[in-house]
């Protein structure tokens, strides 16, 4: 964990917490499909546009193309759209917050579909210390079934779609293909595949044009928290593997909560923040490498 990699995890945490920022703003003028679509389109742009650079290239083979497909559905499209419709329910605080709890669920989904990442003891125990943290996050709302609760369910269903898709983006490695190009592929697969549902639902022909404020989240959640920020993780994947990069999701909140506070005028409760420690240390405990770069001096 050198100054770099902290350095690098510190952009690419105000970069997603960002986002969240940037699609409460973009909701203001378009519905979410159009925003995804919106998102995915530029994030390709500015990624093909790096693989240029890096003089990389996309193997157009089938087990390539059906990955990118595979990995747009997953990381894309799924949890960009459920993250979109659960915004529009909570506050984007909150949404970061939910949005936490990716590494709780990639371990479990690990456990169930790879042969070298199982659950011990420790790791066990920080899933149900997550989940505990879901419960408290919810709190008297799981029981009501309000529009919070439903808002944090959506949260979770995108939560859930990542993880599928960090088993699923492995396949990336044993086929060979660089991560930036990997990461174009995705985008643009994820780009075919809301079109036809944009052109189905949503009346693009009469959306308005968005007013300055909009224009310049829609801008930003394309290419700085999707494509500038797909650039970076892939980076830190590479640099601190998958406990450096999973660890932004932690920090990626405290951006997010500022951000909301400071110009949405968001404030979260109490029991927000006591599920958002309770994930951090389930976090901790799936992977005891945190807390041990932590302590060093």
């Amino acid at each position: 964990m050198t100054a770099r990699l902290w350095g690098l995890m510190l952009l690419l945490s105000l970069a997603w917490g960002c986002s969240f920022l940037f699609m409460h703003l973009s909701l203001e003028a378009w519905p979410p499909l159009t925003v995804v679509l919106s998102r995915v389109v530029l994030a390709s742009l500015l990624l093909w546009l790096l693989v240029a650079a890096e003089r990389r290239r996309l193997p157009l083979t089938r087990p390539v193309l059906v990955a990118c497909l595979g990995m747009g559905l997953l990381n894309n499209v799924i949890p960009f759209t459920l993250l979109m419709w659960g915004q529009t329910m909570i506050p984007s605080g909150l949404a970061s917050v939910v949005n936490a709890v990716t590494p709780v669920f990639t371990a479990v989904v690990a456990h169930l579909a790879t042969a070298d990442e199982k659950l011990t003891g420790p790791r066990l125990a920080g899933v149900l210390t997550g989940l505990l943290g879901v419960g408290v996050l919810a709190g008297p709302a799981a029981f009501s079934g309000g529009v919070e609760f439903h808002g944090i369910l959506l949260g979770l269903g995108a939560c859930a779609s990542y993880a599928l898709a960090a088993v699923w983006g492995r396949r990336f490695r044993r086929l060979s293909v660089a991560p930036v190009a990997a990461a174009a592929g995705q985008t643009s697969a994820s780009t075919l595949m809301v079109l036809p549902l944009v052109l189905v639902f949503d009346a693009t022909s009469m959306l308005p044009w968005p007013a300055p404020q909009a224009l310049v989240a829609i801008l930003g959640l394309g290419l700085v928290s999707t494509g500038i920020a797909y650039a970076l993780f892939f980076r830190i994947l590479d640099a601190g593997g998958a406990t450096a990069s999973a660890l932004v999701t932690q920090i990626a909140p405290v951006s997010a909560i500022l951000l909301g506070a400071a110009i949405l005028g968001e404030a979260l409760l109490p029991r927000h923040f006591l599920g958002m420690a309770l994930i951090a240390s389930g976090f901790a405990l799936l992977d005891e490498r945190v807390l041990r770069s932590l302590r060093r001096p």
